[in-house]
């Protein structure tokens, strides 16, 4: 197999509160901080697994995020286990997340993948997936993809 040219190296999220999202982040994704400015103007975080930055958080904007506007669509984190995506589901019913659909749903009708859709603090939608979805779980837009259409 060759090497691919581009992979993604790690994904920059603005938010309005850094010690929020930080503490959503970590909660929801188990990730660690490997480096942050939590004081000041120039607020951060640099989170992720061990020293492998995946996210980042800069302080630096107002309001909700807008998804009618050009650019993010949505953030995706694939898992390896059915039982990994209830896991989040259940971390995050606790932190009183916003759900776009209930429960696990299957990306498109007889799908064998599928996962969660969901908002941070700041209303960026994110998705936690896995391959391993019952296929008799109804998706929720048919055949269009259930992660384009939320």
């Amino acid at each position: 197999m060759e090497d691919t040219k581009y992979a993604t190296g790690h994904v920059d999220l603005n938010v309005t509160d850094l010690a929020r999202s930080k503490a959503f982040y970590e909660k929801v994704f188990g990730f660690d901080t490997i480096a942050e400015n939590p004081r000041g103007e120039r607020r951060f975080a640099f989170l992720g697994y061990g020293k492998e930055i995946l996210v980042t958080l800069w302080q630096q904007s107002e309001g909700l995020f807008g998804a009618a506007n050009p650019g993010l669509h949505h953030l995706s984190f694939k898992v390896p286990t059915v039982e990994d995506v209830q896991s989040a589901e259940a971390a995050l019913s606790y932190l009183g997340a916003k759900f776009h659909y209930e429960g696990i749903v299957p990306h498109s009708e007889g799908a064998t993948s599928g996962g969660i859709f969901f908002e941070d603090p700041d209303g960026i939608r994110l998705e936690i997936f896995t391959v391993g979805v019952p296929s008799e779980t109804e998706a929720p837009h048919g055949e269009a993809p259930s992660c384009g259409f939320f």
